[in-house]
């Protein structure tokens, strides 16, 4: 029998609002689900309606972005005067949207906005001299930065030297000093009274794309029809899927199926997607890699002139080139783990080979590693390219649940991306390093940074040290579980109620339930490393599959007991739809307390009803020898 893999964490006892039950009652949701939004924070009547009600009412007024006004008088100051606009975006799937959607706002009020994406190896995060000089030697008297800028001190400096405003709208984590900016737009503002502080930058830009098309042009709804950008953009920047991130999505999933701009139809086309069944997952992994790709291992201008294509033979052919340059970042990728999961003592996956070395782009090294696996962080520096850092460090943190901080050597520094599951948060750990790191900036679960070669082994110590102090007891990776149940009470109705809390993803993930007591009646390797099951209740069988789970397959074995977290899902076969298990991790059935306590009450309910059955016909049968 194979334990749990991970660490489960059962949901807390709850005790719903009367007035909230009904509310939910009344719009034909059930008390499970209910609780389960319960739990999210929807707990009263007015934040279900909102939940369940039209996508625009969930957006806030672009009016209450800090410096909103400011922003609207400089622009509409540019438009009157002829300015020449530079919108700098960062090459991430959330700036390269962002970007599109004010060069595509600025170029509707008719200014002449002209895009620019730094180089991640030259430039890096942040808005840079380079781009600086760029504005200056192209007549540009106003530069608006997105998903970027809040740190960019110096830069901003310089920009006014050379009487070039800047506008900063942003999302990240905000240093003491702050740029001497004409406006500073982020909700992050201590001082900022926007009611949503979880925004991605493109979602910050979103907003501001509203607010000056209904100024300036009293046209906002033309600038909804950009919630498909924004979305995208929400989603790679892992953003909380709640609030107003999810009336975004919502409006975006409906543009995204209905009328697909050029480059993301093209996208889509290439991948295999039929338009009207995308959702969230085609947005997470098939739109927002191939436009990150462009970013890591070849020119991220590529992926924002794909955003701003309008005709649809351009849209193809660079569509062509991010799934080529996605192809590369995939082979990048494979072998780059590979290297670090053998560093690190982990083991590889079958079929990993070390990249490359035409792929390297010259990078050349061995893998330091610094917190090993049973350290309270991973800390590794190798030879490789700095486009795939953030994606080996998410990996690496997936798979152990502990924070991971990759990098490689950019002459003589260190560029690294940071991630986590947020239990340590990273910006807060790297501000604790401050005076170690040459600049650093991000939030709490991905972070970036950069440090002198010679200071590298003493920011392992200190974040180490850090990490150590808000060490988890149990150093599994964790699974939430949203509802606990008798499978005997998982159900095409329990399936239909938490498939409408999508759509799902960060803050908002995909509903999962521990199904307990269950017998396993098959198991069978399935192509790919993946496990099918067929699993037995009392009076019928549940289909499942554990994605990426081979040693299930080899692990269980038929007769045995388990229970499974899972998410609820269905499937058509032969022309019927069944009920599907989407398995994420299998224990011992009633090897975790909570689990034991349900099925002790549930069998204890199950004698009470028997008992109460066998008194009832004692009492029948007595009366009728009366």
């Amino acid at each position: 029998m194979i334990p749990a893999r991970r660490a489960w964490l059962f949901p807390d006892p709850i005790r719903l609002d009367p007035a909230f039950r009904e509310a939910a009652r009344e719009r034909g949701l059930g008390t499970l689900a209910s609780a389960v939004l319960a739990r999210r924070g929807i707990s009263d009547a007015g934040r279900l309606a909102a939940f369940l009600g039209p996508a625009e009412a969930g957006l806030n007024d672009p009016r209450l972005l800090p410096d909103a006004g400011t922003v609207v008088e400089r622009l509409a100051a540019a438009r009157a005067g002829g300015e020449r606009v530079m919108v700098f975006g960062d090459f991430d799937a959330d700036g390269l949207t962002a970007l599109a959607q004010l060069v595509l706002a600025l170029r509707r009020l008719g200014l002449e906005a002209l895009p620019y994406v730094p180089s991640r190896l030259d430039e890096g995060h942040g808005l840079s001299m380079a781009s600086v000089e760029v504005a200056d030697a192209s007549g540009v008297t106003l530069i608006v930065t997105v998903d970027t800028g809040s740190s960019s001190v110096a830069e901003v400096a310089a920009a006014r030297r050379r009487g070039i405003d800047v506008i900063i709208t942003d999302h990240h984590h905000l240093p003491e000093t702050l740029p001497a900016a004409v406006a500073l737009v982020n909700p992050q503002r201590a001082d900022s009274a926007y009611p949503d502080r979880s925004l991605a930058g493109s979602g910050v830009a979103f907003t501001v794309a509203r607010l000056l098309l209904a100024e300036l042009e009293g046209d906002e709804a033309w600038a909804l029809g950009l919630a498909d950008l924004a979305t995208i953009g929400t989603v790679s920047d892992v953003a909380p899927v709640l609030g107003e991130n999810r009336s975004i999505a919502r409006l975006g999933l409906e543009r995204l199926r209905s009328r697909p701009r050029a480059g993301i139809a093209a996208l889509m086309a290439r991948a295999g997607v039929r338009p009207e069944q995308a959702d969230l997952e085609t947005v997470g992994f098939v739109l927002a890699p191939r436009l990150n790709a462009a970013g890591r291992v070849g020119d991220a201008l590529d992926a924002a002139a794909l955003l701003l294509a309008d005709e649809a033979g351009e849209a193809d052919r660079l569509a062509g080139v991010l799934e080529a340059a996605n192809s590369t970042r995939r082979d990048l990728l494979r072998g780059a783990l590979a290297e670090a999961r053998s560093a690190l003592g982990l083991g590889g996956e079958p079929g990993a080979v070390a990249p490359d070395s035409a792929l390297r782009d010259g990078l050349a090294g061995e893998v330091v590693v610094a917190g090993g696996p049973d350290g309270p962080a991973l800390i590794l520096r190798g030879p490789w390219p700095v486009g795939i850092l953030g994606l080996v460090a998410g990996r690496l943190a997936d798979e152990t649940g502990r924070p991971a901080i990759v990098g490689t050597v950019v002459g003589e520094a260190v560029r690294a991306s940071c991630r986590g599951d947020g239990r340590l948060d990273l910006a807060d750990a790297l501000d604790a390093c401050d005076d170690l790191l040459t600049r650093h900036g991000g939030h709490a679960a991905a972070a970036g940074l950069e440090t002198p070669l010679a200071r590298w082994d003493g920011l392992a110590e200190r974040f180490l040290a850090v990490a150590e102090s808000a060490r988890p007891d149990d150093g599994r990776p964790t699974l939430a579980v949203d509802l606990a149940l008798p499978s005997q009470y998982v159900d095409y109705g329990l399936f239909r109620d938490l498939a409408r809390l999508g759509p799902c993803g960060p803050g908002n993930p995909e509903p999962l339930v521990a199904v307990l007591g269950l017998t396993v009646w098959r198991v069978r390797a399935a192509a790919g490393g993946h496990t099918q099951l067929v699993l037995r209740r009392d009076r019928d069988v549940l289909d499942a599959i554990a994605f990426g789970r081979p040693d299930l397959a080899a692990g269980l074995a038929e007769g045995e007991r388990v229970d499974v977290v899972a998410r609820l899902s269905s499937r058509m076969f032969g022309g019927l739809e069944t009920l599907q298990l989407d398995v994420r991790d299998v224990a011992p059935s009633g090897s975790h307390p909570r689990a034991a306590a349900v099925l002790g009450h549930h069998a204890a309910r199950l004698s009470a009803d028997a008992r109460a059955v066998e008194e009832r016909a004692a009492a029948a049968a007595a009366g009728g020898a009366g």
